[in-house]
């Protein structure tokens, strides 16, 4: 694919724009503003929180662009003040969601429980793992139970389940042995497992977002570096893996970029689209 075919890049957050120290690539400021000299819009798709992603979003001055938060299950503006104005909102079923929470609660009771709805992240209890994702996000918990929010009827985009590594392998394969029809569940970190409504995924997310700029597929280029990349970098027109990406990952795209800690970013944007 020639540089001139590619006209909207559609991007991974943690471990793909961010290197290992949680700091955006000084490149690749730079190499967004020529992307938008030439009308191609970069925009960030993540498992993060909106609130997790503004300040990105501003610091890169992509504040025209929208945002895939929660892995797609949110769409919506990278202006905080239009946190309403959702160009995609989907929420797990709340029976489903009730179901859940119980099962954590009585089976797992070590596991970090952080429901998300809308720009606002709940936890169950204040622990070090949420201590951990606060100064990764600079985004603070409000201290809830679960299930309080369902019996408020607030839809919930996304939770996150935290815990060793070990504990959260044992919970990925019990839940999926479960008859969830409404969830999906995947790994995001070795620790971190993700639960949205089922079919919300990245892959997704790009297809809505190149419907919206009314880019084909085959004109879009992905980027990213974990297990939840895999069908948006197999449904661009060019997936491209970080050289920090699981062995799996990388064989599921078509171009492997340098590391997050050796500008890999900016290097494939050089490379295959400026």
């Amino acid at each position: 694919m020639t540089q001139a075919q590619i006209k909207l890049v559609i991007s991974d957050i943690d471990g793909t724009i961010l290197d290992s120290n949680h700091q955006v690539d000084d490149q690749l400021k730079d190499q967004i503003k020529a992307l938008k000299k030439q009308g191609i819009p970069f925009v960030l798709a993540s498992a993060r929180s909106p609130r997790g992603m503004y300040g990105l979003a501003r610091e890169l001055e992509l504040d025209q662009n929208p945002i895939a938060t929660y892995n797609g299950a949110l769409i919506v503006p990278s202006d905080p003040e239009k946190i309403d104005q959702a160009l995609v909102n989907h929420v797990i079923d709340p029976n489903e969601a009730g179901k859940l929470i119980d099962l954590l609660q009585n089976q797992f009771p070590t596991v970090s429980i952080n429901p998300y709805a809308g720009a606002e992240w709940y936890a169950n209890a204040k622990s070090p793992w949420t201590d951990e994702e606060a100064a990764i996000t600079q985004d603070k918990p409000i201290i809830k139970d679960p299930q309080e929010l369902l019996e408020e009827g607030i839809g919930i985009n996304k939770f996150l389940l935290i815990d060793q590594p070990d504990q959260i392998s044992r919970l990925e394969d019990y839940l999926k042995s479960l008859n969830f029809k409404h969830c999906d569940f995947y790994l995001s970190k070795d620790n971190y497992l993700e639960v949205t409504a089922k079919g919300v995924s990245k892959e997704n997310a790009l297809r809505e977002i190149a419907e919206l700029y009314q880019v084909p597929l085959k004109n879009c280029l992905a980027i990213g570096d974990n297990f939840n990349d895999i069908p948006m970098l197999q449904l661009a027109g060019l997936g491209i893996a970080m050289a920090n990406a699981p062995q799996e990952v990388q064989a599921a795209a078509d171009e492997i970029t340098s590391s997050n800690d050796d500008h890999g970013v900016s290097q494939a944007l050089s490379q295959w689209v400026l």
